[in-house]
C-alpha cells in the first residue's frame, strides 16, 4: 500500500511526488492537504516534506541537459571542450585532451570520455631503429633524474629561465590536482577556507591559477616551484607531483641540481 507517516497518534497517507504537505490529515489513513511545488522546487517521490526541494544551479564548467520540473531535479552536463566521468562524482569538468603535434586523435571528447589519442605511424623509409634508440635512451635519462629527485631530499628543481615567469607558466599542471586535495594543497599554502571558498563560482582550473597567482604574490622571490612539489609529496600526491616534475623538465624551463652544487 501507500506509505504514511506518524501525525500525532495517527498516520497520515504520503503526498505525491511534485507536491508536498501543507497540513497533515486529520483523520487516520488520509492524505492531508498537499500542495504543488512551486517552479524551481521539486519532490522526487512520495513525501511527507513541508516544503519543496530548492532544483539544483548547473556549475560554471557545465550547462543545463534537462530543465528542473515539480518531480525531477536539473540534470547538468559538462560544457563542450571539458568531461568528466560518470563512475565518478561529477563535481569538476575537466578541460579535454589536445592531442600533440605527433600523434592522431582517435576518439574525439564527449561531456563524459577525454579525448584518445595515438601515436602517427612513422613513414616508410624513416630510420625507425635510431627513433626508437633515441626514444629510449632519453626515457632512461628522465627516469634516472626523477628517481634521483625523489630519492634524496637534496634534489631541487633549478630555473633556466626568468624565475615568475617560468613558475606562472607551470600553472595549468596543476589542473590535474585531484578535486578532494586541492583544499588541502591550498590551506598547506596558508590559504583560508573563506579564501579558497571565494573562488568557487570561477571553473576548476581559473580557480587554481587564481589561487596559485595569490600565492606568488604573497610570497614574492620566495615562491618557486620545489615549495608546490613538496605539498603534494607531503600529501601523498607523489604521483601528481612527478609528472609535473617531468613535464616541467621535457619542456625545457627547468633542469636538477643539488644543493650541495650550487
Amino acid at each position: 500500500g501507500e506509505q504514511e507517516y506518524p501525525n500525532g497518534n495517527i498516520c497520515c497517507v504520503n503526498c505525491k511526488a511534485g507536491t508536498f504537505v501543507k497540513s497533515p490529515c486529520t483523520t487516520a489513513g488520509q492524505r492531508g492537504t498537499c500542495e504543488e511545488c512551486d517552479y524551481g522546487t521539486f519532490t522526487e517521490h512520495d513525501n511527507h516534506l513541508q516544503k519543496c526541494v530548492d532544483c539544483a544551479k548547473c556549475g560554471p564548467d557545465q550547462e543545463v541537459a534537462e530543465q528542473c520540473t515539480n518531480t525531477q531535479n536539473t540534470k547538468c552536463r559538462c560544457k563542450a571542450g571539458r568531461f568528466c566521468n560518470p563512475e565518478e562524482a561529477c563535481e569538476v569538468c575537466r578541460k579535454c585532451l589536445t592531442c600533440k603535434s605527433d600523434e592522431e586523435i582517435v576518439r574525439n571528447c564527449t561531456f563524459s570520455s577525454n579525448t584518445v589519442c595515438k601515436k602517427i605511424p612513422l613513414k616508410p623509409g624513416s630510420s625507425i631503429g635510431n627513433v626508437l634508440n633515441d626514444a629510449l635512451a632519453y626515457r632512461e635519462v628522465r627516469r634516472f633524474i626523477l628517481q634521483k629527485y625523489w630519492e634524496s631530499e637534496s634534489r631541487r628543481i633549478c630555473i633556466l629561465f626568468a624565475g615568475e615567469q617560468s613558475l606562472r607558466s607551470c600553472f595549468e599542471l596543476f589542473e590535474e590536482l585531484d578535486v578532494d586535495f586541492h583544499k588541502k594543497f591550498f590551506r598547506r599554502l596558508d590559504f583560508s577556507d573563506n579564501a579558497i571558498k571565494s573562488k568557487d563560482n570561477l571553473l576548476y582550473e581559473d580557480k587554481i591559477h587564481e589561487l596559485l597567482n595569490s600565492w606568488v604574490e604573497r610570497e614574492g622571490k620566495k615562491a618557486n616551484l620545489n615549495e608546490l612539489l613538496k605539498v603534494l609529496v607531503d600529501l601523498n600526491q607523489k604521483r601528481t607531483a612527478e609528472k609535473i616534475m617531468k613535464k616541467v623538465l621535457d619542456n625545457g624551463q627547468y633542469c636538477t641540481e643539488s644543493k650541495d652544487e650550487v
